[in-house]
């Protein structure tokens, strides 16, 4: 009894120390499966020289801290559990290196070479006002491989990613503007929707830094999508109030500044913001993660209450939808939002802990968006048989069909979970190895739609 009390204490501590690099900016969490593998490698030499438990993972971490300076800082945070008097020298200040500033100046030049991007056409008589289809289908392709660049430098990739990186992109160029697209046309509106999703999965790869074969760093890659997301949100509101409070006082003096807020301000901040946003998701992880796993458990709720709701009142009633294209896109976008929620709080729980009300919840808005997607199959279904094939209406039934699958495996596999009958790694796994689907289907639609429908 008291050897599996102490195992179960082992793994706790593990548990804890992982949880721990997760949220530190010392270590990229790409990195903590790597550095746990070490740490259970020394826990288990040391088990073998018949030291307890409770000794092998306190000297563990202590040769780590020789290794890396992140178990020093582990050692900091819990200095009532002796970790200060095991590996925390007096000289440790903790204060941000010379890599870190250094990573500010190259995120910083990264934004500013993105905002300079998006002026370059306008070298060549292309305009934000009168080419609004090449801006469109570009608009990715200003920022997405300078942010590919920040993660290759400092995850320090190899040439060979490298030389896949650049490929992806030039091809991503090629097929954005060698169409004769009919302008404001549905195939130029659909790859302009879908070359940033292929791009994302691209920029996915340089952020794994060659290591996008682990689950694990996939699910990162995840966390730091939603994380850069409400970044992104934020300073985009904060950018929105400091350009009114600006135009406000300019024109108190009769002058009228906002041609220059749309020519310049919007977009050049647009793009720029990503690359920020990007480096503090990277820097200041441990606040971000404290914030993104509550709205999460908060919105989950609230979009369960809302489907149940609506297909109860569409049952009672008998009303079925009469969908247009706005309309389904917009249900499209509701699915993907649910898959968002659910993708976020995956990657944010830990699989060792217990299930809890918040699991059943996140079946029940799975299950609830399941019942939407095959209505809105359904009514896509219908229309094209009475209609036929519109580029529209072929990529909304590939795109439905993409997330059926995807929520209905879910669906299945936290059910397992729930009921004791497989790990939460399975849907954890499942997630992760289904990311390149959308990437790959966004590819179809940007290089295989235009020339089948005619580039209409």
């Amino acid at each position: 009894m008291e050897t599996q009390d102490s195992k179960k204490r082992l793994e706790e501590q593990i548990g804890e120390w992982r949880g721990f690099l997760r949220h530190r900016q010392a270590i990229h969490p790409v990195d903590v499966e790597e550095l746990e593998d070490h740490l259970r490698e020394q826990v288990s030499t040391l088990l073998r020289a018949n030291l307890t438990e409770d000794e092998a993972f306190l000297i563990a971490v202590k040769r780590l801290g020789d290794l890396d300076s992140l178990s020093r800082e582990f050692a900091r945070e819990h200095s009532e559990r002796l970790w200060k008097q095991l590996v925390v020298s007096s000289d440790d200040s903790g204060e941000p290196g010379a890599s870190t500033r250094r990573e500010a100046f190259v995120a910083f030049g990264l934004a500013v070479l993105a905002a300079i991007a998006v002026k370059l056409p306008e070298l060549f008589g292309l305009t934000l006002d009168g080419d609004e289809g090449f801006y469109a289908r570009n608009v990715s392709l200003f920022v997405f491989p300078l942010l590919a660049g920040f993660f290759v430098w400092k995850r320090r990739a190899g040439p060979a990613t490298q030389r896949w990186l650049a490929a992806g992109f030039v091809a991503a160029a090629v097929f954005a503007n060698i169409y004769p697209f009919r302008p404001e046309g549905s195939t130029e509106i659909l790859t302009a929707m879908h070359l940033p999703i292929a791009l994302w999965i691209v920029v996915g790869v340089a952020y794994a830094g060659g290591r996008w074969g682990e689950p694990g760093v996939r699910m990162d890659f995840v966390r730091f999508s939603g994380e850069l997301f409400i970044y992104y949100v934020l300073i985009a509101l904060g950018g929105g109030v400091l350009m009114g409070f600006t135009a406000m006082l300019f024109r108190a003096i009769g002058m009228d500044i906002e041609p220059f807020f749309e020519r310049w301000m919007l977009p050049c901040g647009a793009l720029g913001a990503v690359v920020i946003a990007s480096w503090l998701v990277e820097a200041k992880q441990s606040v971000i993660e404290n914030m993104a796993p509550v709205l999460t458990r908060l919105f989950t709720p609230m979009f369960s209450i809302v489907l149940i709701v609506y297909l109860a009142t569409m049952t009672f009633t008998g009303r079925m939808i009469e969908f247009n294209r706005e309309l389904l896109i917009a249900f499209d976008l509701l699915l993907v939002v649910v898959l968002g929620l659910l993708l976020y709080s995956i990657s944010a729980r830990d699989p060792q802990s217990p299930r809890n009300v918040f699991d059943w919840m996140q079946v029940v808005l799975v299950i609830s968006a399941l019942l939407v997607d095959a209505l809105a199959l359904w009514t896509i279904a219908s229309r094209i048989s009475e209609l036929g094939f519109t580029p529209n209406r072929v990529a909304a039934l590939g795109e439905n069909i993409i997330l059926l699958v995807n929520l209905a495996w879910s669906a299945v596999l936290y059910v397992r979970f729930l009921r004791g009958r497989g790990p939460f790694t399975d849907l954890e796994r499942w997630q992760t190895n289904y990311l390149p689907v959308y990437g790959v289907w966004a590819a179809i639609v940007v290089t295989a739609f235009p020339p089948i429908f005619g580039y209409t």
